[in-house]
């Protein structure tokens, strides 16, 4: 789960993070009040969406009146920003971020993520601040640093040294990084997050150190333990369909192809999307319906996967241990009952209840689609997806 800038910049805060004195705005014209509360002679607005980019893309702007904070909202707020990494789809505008603009003598990257191949946190800084990572990566590699915590001692002060020094920091300024990055690691391991990202880290000309502008992500699993942190969820900036299998206690993600995945298990997924590759297709979405899945569940999946214009096929591959074959195919039969769709449906059922479940579709009367193993399954839905395609692409003839 992403956040908002300054969500992200009020929680590292808490952790000892300095960051600039700002306020949250709905409307054009409490952004101008909030910058009066602020005091100061310039001020920055932000938009606040989940991406990066803002700046390129007109979601930043630096304003010295109340004039001008207005005009900059207002050209924010309702517009879709487009960055990126939104894609052209674009990212909607609600609220916008009202900061006291400070002076910068130098600007750092510094970022946690969990590294998956040491299984370590790993803290990544370059001098290079104010570009994407992967634009330091690709344009000035020398500059980067990279650090692993050992999670028996965690993050200790020699390493926070040993990192400031290297990306030429006074001396007389790091202990304010040490402070910094010993917040940013315990945020992120206290509240499960998965990336805590500060782009840029500046120097400013008083000489403090502050995190301009800050990004974090929480695992999606360990948000039972942090109640206040899923308060901080906006479902604007999500994806529909994304956001729908939530709430609903699936696992969906969106692809950009046209046969849209039904399973149970990522590993599965996987499986079931190179081999649709394989077959010459490509996969417009997974929804991971997990473990012990009623046939309610497995029809709301259907009905979910259904409402996506782009599906133009649908392949359900579930191998049921914890899971039954009959509920499976009780919820995809509901559903297509329910939905009354020409859309393919292709359904491949392997493990507990097995017979029980072809029996369920056999006795349907849905023209389902059935088949034996994955191979077939992936064939069969690209071969159904193509004959689809073929015949809504035929002219419509006059009556």
């Amino acid at each position: 789960m992403d956040i908002h800038e300054y969500q992200a910049k009020e929680l590292l805060a808490n952790f000892g993070v300095n960051v600039p004195l700002g306020a949250l705005a709905y409307s054009p014209e409490q952004a101008a009040y909030r910058a009066r509360e602020l005091g100061g002679e310039k001020w920055v607005v932000k938009a606040q969406v989940h991406a990066g980019g803002r700046g390129q893309a007109g979601g930043v702007k630096i304003c010295q009146s109340d004039t001008e904070i207005q005009a900059a909202s207002e050209q924010m707020f309702g517009r879709k920003l487009v960055t990126h990494q939104t894609g052209p789809e674009g990212r909607g505008v609600y609220r916008v971020y009202v900061e006291t603009l400070v002076q910068i003598e130098k600007e750092f990257y510094l970022g946690f993520v969990l590294d998956r191949v040491s299984q370590r946190i790993m803290i990544v800084a370059s001098s290079a601040g104010g570009m994407e990572v992967e634009d330091i990566a690709a344009e000035e590699p020398g500059t980067i640093v990279r650090a692993t915590v050992e999670p028996a001692v965690g993050l200790r002060d020699f390493q926070c040294r040993q990192i400031a020094f290297k990306l030429g920091i006074d001396a007389s300024m790091v202990q304010q990084v040490v402070r910094i990055m010993l917040g940013c690691y315990r945020a992120f391991t206290e509240l499960d997050a998965t990336m805590v990202e500060i782009n840029p880290l500046v120097v400013t000309s008083d000489h403090s150190i502050l995190a301009l502008d800050a990004k974090m992500t929480f695992d999606d699993n360990a948000l039972f333990r942090h109640p206040q942190i899923s308060e901080l969820r906006d479902k604007s900036q999500e994806d529909v369909l994304e956001s729908r299998a939530s709430d609903r206690g699936l696992r969906y993600v969106a692809m950009k192809g046209n046969i849209g995945c039904i399973v149970n298990g990522a590993g599965l997924a996987l499986a079931t999307m190179d081999a649709i590759s394989q077959a010459g297709g490509q996969a417009a979405n997974f929804l991971d319906i997990g473990g012990g899945a009623t046939a309610d569940r497995v029809a709301k999946a259907v009905r979910l996967v259904l409402s996506d214009q782009n599906v133009q096929t649908v392949l359900v591959n579930v191998f049921a241990g914890i899971n039954r074959c009959d509920w499976v195919a009780e919820g995809v039969v509901s559903a297509l009952h329910e939905a009354a769709t020409d859309v393919p449906v292709i359904v491949r059922l392997a493990g507990n209840n097995l017979e029980e479940g072809q029996m369920v579709l056999a006795k349907s009367g849905l023209p389902i689609i059935r088949a034996s193993n994955l191979k077939e399954a992936a064939e069969r839905a690209v071969s159904a997806w193509r004959n689809d395609a073929a015949f809504r692409a035929l002219p419509v003839l006059p009556t």
